[in-house]
């Protein structure tokens, strides 16, 4: 179903208990305007999030159901907005349909327990190599201690790389603490949040200099010019396969020295 080809009154909002009777304008800065033209003015913000997300999922995962997600965080967004609290209604959005999704996908449970485990564990002995060696651990190195062949070793790699977002879960665990729930409302948007988000940057800012340099170009690549792996792959002259295990590498890498650090 091409939710967002429909007009705003068909859509999924009609599966919501109650939205016929609620009243069809939003207050934002603007005033009090009408529903359907808030959905017509910021309703690309749904799709152009989705796919951000799915090109890096596994393809199991569809994107209409991204979108469905996307349009209930959509619909929460127009109903919690609160103009008093400084915040743009688009930002607002926005920060709500990625909310959506990234619970859509946690719910799915779509990342095996095995491979949190693997990526843990690959991080527990990254640590210990790098700490005995005073340098960089191999693949080779990482393999043999887990007891797997170099093969079976890069496999756990491109099993735990099957998304951006369970990437970025990997780095924010030691800030799990600070991070802000999805079900904080208007305040979840607030400077503490956003400090937080400047902390982990600055951390990786600070450790990514220690990994080596092709893994550093990986990253840069990936998350700042949001090339995709084909590209990469083309950068390199290597698999996307292959990139997908470096970029899960580098990840870890990071991890493992900003774990470190915080001891």
């Amino acid at each position: 179903m091409h939710y967002l080809n429909a007009p705003f009154h068909r859509i999924i909002l009609k599966e919501i208990s109650g939205w016929n009777t609620i009243v069809d304008g939003i207050y934002t800065a603007e005033g009090l305007e009408d529903k359907s033209v808030v959905w017509s003015k910021y309703h690309f913000i749904v799709r152009q999030e989705a796919l951000r997300l799915h090109k890096r999922l596994p393809a199991s995962v569809e994107l209409d159901d991204l979108i469905q997600a996307g349009s209930i965080g959509f619909l929460n967004a127009v109903e919690t907005f609160d103009p008093k609290k400084g915040v743009a209604l688009s930002a607002w959005i926005s920060q709500r349909v990625k909310w959506a999704l990234l619970d859509e996908l946690r719910e799915s449970d779509w990342v095996p327990r095995r491979v949190r485990t693997h990526s843990r564990e690959i991080v527990a002995i990254i640590q210990q190599i790098e700490q005995e060696k005073g340098g960089e651990a191999t693949e080779t190195d990482i393999a043999e201690r887990m007891g797997v062949t170099l093969k079976e070793f890069q496999q756990m790699l491109a099993d735990n790389n099957s998304s951006q977002m369970y990437s970025v879960d990997e780095l924010q665990e030691n800030y799990a603490d600070s991070w802000e729930s999805c079900d904080d409302e208007n305040e979840s948007l607030n400077p503490v949040h956003d400090a937080v988000r400047q902390n982990l940057i600055e951390k990786i800012t600070e450790h990514i200099q220690f990994i080596p340099e092709r893994e550093q170009i990986l990253l840069q690549l990936y998350y700042l010019q949001d090339m995709n792996m084909k590209e990469i792959g083309l950068v390199f002259d290597i698999t996307e396969t292959r990139v997908s295990q470096l970029h899960s590498l580098a990840l870890k890498r990071l991890r493992s020295r900003m774990e470190a650090s915080s001891k």
